[in-house]
């Protein structure tokens, strides 16, 4: 095992030059974000986070949230005076409570997340184009996808270059 570790390690070593001859230069990409940051993808998200059933569901986790931290702070502030009946009743309704709010988180994360496809699905094609103009433009010869990546300076992210030019498309 130990033999095989060194053998990555001078492996990796030996492939650092070979990266840095490499044609082009290095650059990674959030494709996630490039879209999401578009002023297409947030006028979408403003109007989605506006409408009447969404708000409510914002409203009502705000409730239900106030209300379990009202119950939390209850039951520390009277622990000491409750029977074990009182405790257990309390200890329900905040359990009851903080089922809601996962109910309630839930449906608002996969509304967001449904949203959220629909505009990587639609901007995609734009996006593959605007990519492969940056590509050629800027020289570049490995495009790393940023979530793998595990340190990246920022000076080779090129994704606010590629929300830049998908606001710039019609």
């Amino acid at each position: 095992m130990k033999r095989m570790n060194k053998l990555m390690i001078v492996l990796a070593l030996l492939l650092v030059p070979v990266l840095a001859n490499a044609e082009g230069k290095i650059a990674v990409l959030n494709v996630q974000e490039a879209i999401l940051n578009t002023d297409v993808a947030q006028k979408r998200l403003e109007a989605f986070r506006n409408q009447p059933d969404i708000a409510e569901n914002v409203k009502q986790l705000e409730t239900l949230q106030k209300e379990f931290q009202a119950l939390v702070e209850q039951i520390k502030k009277d622990s000491a005076v409750m029977s074990a009946d009182q405790k257990q009743a309390q200890s329900k309704k905040i359990q009851d409570k903080r089922a809601d709010i996962e109910h309630v988180g839930r449906k608002l994360k996969t509304a967001e997340q449904d949203m959220a496809k629909a505009l990587m699905q639609e901007l995609g094609p734009r996006l593959q184009q605007v990519v492969g103009e940056l590509i050629q433009g800027e020289g570049i010869g490995l495009l790393l996808n940023q979530q793998g990546v595990m340190h990246v300076d920022s000076s080779f992210s090129i994704t606010a270059k590629v929300t830049d030019k998908l606001n710039q498309q019609p």
